[in-house]
C-alpha cells in the first residue's frame, strides 16, 4: 500500500454504496446488514466503480457515516478480507483488492482493449469511429503547419489560437456570439468538466443533475464528494420544470449539470422555452448552470428543415451558464479535444489553475481539430449523421423483431437508444453479458441513486450491417437472464441508504 493510492472518504463511499443495488429474487429473505455492506462493496469493486487498491475508511468512521454499529462494519470488512476483496495492514488501514486469480474488473462504459475487440461485442461505449477520409486529410494538412509551432515550447494553457477561433466561430454560427477569449481548449470533455468542477465546487456542495444523466460525470462528482440531487426527466423526456423549481429553491444547489442537446443517455432535445424557464429558476437560486454540449451536433433524427435550439448560453443574460463541448463525439474521440465556453475572467482562472495538472492539449491534435472544424465540418457532419441514422433505423427494427417486449422511443439525435427491458434487471443482463462476451451498459449506472435498474443504454456506434447479429446475441443474453428469474431490488437497500 502506498501513499499515492486512491483514498475514499466515508461520505464518498456512503454515496457510492447507496447506488449499489443488490438484485434479489422475489420473496428472498432479508440479508443481515454486514452481508449487505460486504456485498455492495464487492459489487462496486467487481464493476470497476470502486478502484482496486483504494484505501477505505476506518471502521469507526464508516459506521458513523452509514449509521451502523462498528461491529457491523468490522464484520463486513472481515467478510471481504476472507473473500479476497479487502486487504489490511496494521498502521496502513484497509484497501480494496481482487481474489487470487480474478480477472481485473471490466467497466462496460470503458473502451474494450484492442486485444479483446475480436472476442468482445462492445455495447457499452457510445463513440463513433473516425470520419474517413476526412480525418486523414486534415491530419496531413495539420502536419504541414506543425513546423511553425515546433520552434516554441508547445504549451498553450488556453489552447492554440487557431482552434480557439474555430470553436468560437462555430458557437457564433449556432446562434451564440462568441470570441476566442471566451474559449479554453482542454484534454477532452472530461478534462473540461474536471477544471470547471475544481473551480466552482467544493467538498459537500450540492449539484442538481438530470435523472438519468451521463454516467462518467455522475461518478466523477461522487468521488469528489459533491452531493447529487436528482431531478427526473418526464416520461416524454422533457425537463420537469415544477420539480426543477422545487429543487433549485429548496436545495439551493451550487450548480446544475444538464445535457439539453441530444441528452446522454436518452437522446432528448430540450426546447428553448424550457431552457429559458430553467435559467430563470437557476438565477433566482444563485445556481450556476453547467451545460454539457458534447452531443450538440448529433441531430440525426430531426425532421428536414427543423433548426435545433440555440445553445443554452445564448439565452443567458446573467453570465450564469458555463458550457462544455467536445470534438470527441462528432469528429473522433482519439483526438482528445474538449473546450469550455465561459466569461473571459473564468477562462483565465481555469487556464491558470490547469498548469498544476497539465499545460494544455497536444498541439497536433488541436491543429487537426481546427482543420476539421474549419474546412470539413459540413461534410463530416453529413457523414457521421448518416451513419447514426442508418444504425438507429437498423437497431430499432432489430429490437422490435427480436425483443418485442422491450420499449424505447426513437430520439431526435444523440449516440444511443435508452431501452426499458420489460422488468429484467439491467445489472443482471450486464453480468450475463460479461460471461457471453458482450459489454452491456446497465441503466443503473446512469442514475445518481441506483435508479433505472430495468433499463439499458445501447450505443449507435456500430455499423448498421452489424446490428442484426448484435441484437441476436443480446436477445440470447436476455433469455438467459429471464430464465434465472426477474430480479427486483430487495428491502436490504434501506439500512445503507445514506
Amino acid at each position: 500500500m502506498t501513499d499515492w493510492q486512491t483514498t475514499v472518504t466515508s461520505p464518498a463511499l456512503a454515496r457510492l454504496l447507496a447506488t449499489a443495488r443488490l438484485p434479489e429474487p422475489p420473496g428472498a429473505a432479508r440479508r443481515p446488514a454486514y452481508r449487505t455492506l460486504a456485498a455492495r462493496v464487492r459489487l462496486l469493486v467487481s464493476e470497476g466503480r470502486l478502484p482496486v487498491g483504494a484505501r477505505l475508511p476506518a471502521e469507526r468512521e464508516l459506521a458513523l457515516a452509514l449509521r451502523l454499529s462498528r461491529t457491523t462494519v468490522a464484520t463486513a470488512y472481515e467478510t471481504l478480507r476472507a473473500e479476497g476483496y479487502l486487504r489490511s495492514r496494521r498502521g496502513s488501514g484497509s484497501w480494496t483488492a481482487l481474489p487470487e486469480g480474478s480477472a481485473p474488473p471490466s467497466d462496460a462504459l470503458h473502451p474494450v482493449p484492442p486485444d479483446e475487440q475480436g472476442r468482445t461485442l462492445d455495447l457499452g461505449v457510445a463513440a463513433l469511429p473516425a470520419p474517413q477520409p476526412f480525418l486523414s486529410a486534415a491530419a496531413a494538412r495539420a502536419v504541414e503547419q506543425l513546423p511553425a509551432y515546433a520552434a516554441g515550447h508547445g504549451h498553450y494553457p488556453t489552447g492554440v489560437p487557431v482552434l480557439r477561433e474555430a470553436v468560437a466561430r462555430r458557437f457564433t454560427e449556432r446562434g451564440l456570439p462568441t470570441t476566442p477569449d471566451q474559449i479554453l481548449i482542454t484534454i477532452g470533455a472530461m478534462g473540461a468538466l474536471h477544471l470547471v468542477r475544481q473551480a466552482l465546487l467544493g467538498r459537500g456542495d450540492r449539484v442538481a443533475v438530470e435523472a438519468p444523466s451521463y454516467a462518467h460525470t455522475l461518478q466523477a462528482l461522487r468521488l469528489t464528494e459533491a452531493r447529487l440531487v436528482p431531478v427526473p426527466l418526464t416520461p416524454a423526456f422533457r425537463w420537469d420544470l415544477t420539480e426543477w423549481r422545487r429543487v433549485l429553491s429548496g436545495a439551493t444547489p451550487k450548480a446544475a449539470y444538464v445535457i439539453p442537446d441530444f441528452h446522454n443517455p436518452t437522446g432528448a432535445l430540450i426546447d428553448e422555452e424550457q431552457r429559458r424557464e430553467l435559467l430563470a429558476a437557476a438565477r433566482s437560486a444563485g445556481t450556476v448552470v453547467l451545460a454539457d454540449e458534447t452531443t450538440a451536433e448529433l441531430g440525426w433524427g430531426l425532421p428536414e428543415g427543423v433548426t435545433p435550439p440555440r445553445p443554452t448560453a445564448a439565452l443567458d443574460r446573467a453570465a450564469q451558464v458555463v458550457t462544455v463541448g467536445s470534438a470527441g463525439k462528432l469528429l473522433w474521440g482519439g483526438l482528445r479535444i474538449g473546450w469550455v465556453r465561459a466569461a473571459p475572467a473564468l477562462v483565465r482562472r481555469l487556464a491558470g489553475a490547469r498548469v498544476y495538472s497539465d499545460v494544455g492539449a497536444p498541439v497536433l491534435d488541436q491543429l487537426i481539430a481546427a482543420e476539421l472544424l474549419t474546412e470539413d465540418l459540413p461534410a463530416v457532419r453529413a457523414h457521421q449523421l448518416n451513419r447514426l441514422r442508418d444504425t438507429a433505423e437498423a437497431l430499432s427494427a432489430a429490437l422490435r423483431e427480436q425483443l418485442p417486449h422491450w420499449r424505447f422511443t426513437l430520439p431526435p439525435g444523440g449516440l444511443a437508444l435508452w431501452v426499458a427491458t420489460g422488468g429484467v434487471s439491467g445489472a443482471a443482463l450486464a453480468r450475463a453479458g460479461e460471461r457471453a462476451g458482450i459489454r452491456i451498459a446497465a441503466g443503473n449506472r446512469f442514475g445518481s441513486d441506483g435508479a433505472f435498474e430495468h433499463h439499458l443504454r445501447i450505443p449507435l456506434s456500430m455499423a448498421a450491417p452489424a446490428v442484426p447479429d448484435a441484437v441476436r446475441r443480446l436477445a440470447e443474453v436476455a433469455a438467459r437472464a429471464e430464465e434465472a428469474g426477474r430480479w427486483q431490488g430487495s428491502d436490504d437497500t434501506q439500512p445503507l441508504a445514506v
